[in-house]
Order: C-alpha cells, then sequence, then structure tokens
C-alpha cells in the first residue's frame, strides 16, 4: 500500500544522504547503522581507533554500525553516503536478504563502478523517507544488489592492540620514513623483537614488514591525493629511490601511481 501523501513516510532501513563539509575533516563520531561512505572529491581516509581505511576517487569505505570513527580529506569533504539497518527493503517478489548480509564485520574499501555511483547519486535525492513501493525503492534495491559485488581493495590498515608494539605503530604513523629495523623499533618501545613480531602478525594480520609498507602506501595514496609529485611522496614515506615505490605501488593496485591519478 502506497503512504499517504499527507504525511511524510518513515525513515527507511536504507537510504542515501548527500553531505558537504567546507573542512576537510569530521570530528570523532558513531552512527548507529552501517555506512557506505563515498567521497567525491580528493583522498578519503577514515580513522578508527583500530584500523584505518584510505578511498582514493572512485572509492568508498565501509563503516560497521556503531564504530567511533573520523573523516579526512586532501579536500573539503563532499560525501554520498548510503545508511543501512537491519532488514533492507525488498521489492515485492523480489528473494530476501538476510539482515546487514551485505556489510562487511570489519570494514573495508571498495571500488564504485560508475553505474553504482550514478544510483547513489540518484537516491540521495530523495533522502530518507521515500514510499516503500514505486520507483524511488526500486532504485535503492538496485543498489543493494550491486553493493555485494563492488571489489574490495587493498587499503586497510589494522593497528595492533597490545600497547607494547602499539608504540611501536605509532612511531611509524607518525614518522612513515623511518627505516628503523624492528629490532630498533622494539628496544625503543621496551619490547623484545621476537615478542613484538609475533604480536603484529596476531593482532594485524601482516608481518612487520607487510604492516609497515602497509602504511606506506596508504599515506603516500593521501599524499599523491593532496598533490605532492611521485618524487616527492617517496621520499616521504620512506623509499630511497622513486622505482622501488612505483614498484610496491603497481604490486598494490595494478598502475603506476600516474595512471592511477590520472
Amino acid at each position: 500500500m502506497m503512504e499517504s501523501r499527507d504525511q511524510p513516510a518513515p525513515v527507511r532501513a536504507v537510504y542515501v544522504l548527500e553531505q558537504r563539509h567546507e573542512s576537510s575533516e569530521v570530528p570523532w563520531r558513531a552512527e548507529p547503522r552501517a555506512q557506505l561512505i563515498r567521497s567525491g572529491s580528493g583522498v578519503l581516509t577514515v580513522h578508527t581507533q583500530s584500523a584505518r581505511w584510505v578511498a582514493p576517487p572512485g572509492h568508498a569505505v565501509w563503516v560497521p554500525p556503531g564504530v567511533l570513527h573520523r573523516l579526512s580529506s586532501t579536500a573539503p569533504l563532499s560525501l554520498h553516503t548510503l545508511y543501512a539497518e537491519g532488514e533492507p527493503p525488498r521489492v515485492p517478489g523480489a528473494a530476501a536478504v538476510p539482515p546487514m548480509a551485505f556489510v562487511p564485520a570489519q570494514g573495508c574499501v571498495v571500488a564504485i563502478d560508475r553505474l553504482t555511483d550514478e544510483l547513489l547519486q540518484a537516491a540521495a535525492i530523495f533522502g530518507v523517507g521515500y514510499a516503500q513501493e514505486g520507483a524511488e525503492a526500486r532504485l535503492v534495491q538496485v543498489i543493494l544488489d550491486r553493493v555485494p559485488q563492488l571489489a574490495v581493495m587493498p587499503l586497510s590498515l589494522f593497528l595492533p592492540r597490545d600497547p607494547r608494539i602499539r608504540r611501536v605503530a605509532d612511531m611509524l604513523v607518525a614518522h612513515p620514513a623511518d627505516s628503523r629495523v624492528l629490532d630498533e623499533l622494539a628496544e625503543a618501545a621496551g619490547v623484545t623483537a621476537r615478542t613484538a613480531a609475533r604480536l603484529f602478525a596476531r593482532e594485524t594480520g601482516l608481518t612487520f614488514g607487510q604492516w609497515r609498507q602497509q602504511l606506506r602506501l596508504l599515506v603516500a595514496l593521501e599524499k599523491l591525493g593532496a598533490g605532492a609529485s611521485v618524487t616527492q611522496v617517496a621520499l616521504e614515506v620512506g623509499y630511497n629511490d622513486v622505482s622501488s615505490f612505483i614498484a610496491v605501488f603497481r604490486d598494490a593496485l595494478g598502475e603506476t601511481p600516474a595512471r592511477y591519478f590520472r
């Protein structure tokens, strides 16, 4: 049954909003709904207390519900955000989708194809209170059909929880070009290198070397998105020569930095 036009429709379980911020920073907050956040300008970074996700142009970040997070960008923020809660709306006759089945449990970065991008922009026009049946609900359903097909990109970094190796991680986050080996960093943090190596693997899913390389890649994306040159970025994140940086970048993302940001 169509809702009465005399009263506003209730807020739906899934909707899209357009949001603009003159600043390139949004303070810490937590949302009760899962969010798929797509920035229309610059490189978007989502920070949580235990992770960091970096989304270049053409990408978006899934943030799980209830997670405290803040946003930063290389440009004033222009966002299209899909909010999802509970059982997503379905067009009559369509197969049921389990609640939140399309939302990654830990959050991630996904590539947004052109059609999905256009659909998000279109859904943002009618916002939260669209009719449960009709063209607007069908458009939202198409978005939900496409979301599980979005490719997950290797642009996440999980931070260790153990305070001993968190000190190591914090040193590198503050200075990505720090070239000290794990033995030296662990000693400065008051932990043995063997313990630090074991805890990094257990808590982040990466070896220490892999974790540092991933940190440098994400910082490089932010700097490239802000307009820095490839040579400048390579040196600032700790590479002694540009070719090594380009090789790591291409292995991770399939393109050289210049082609990726063309």
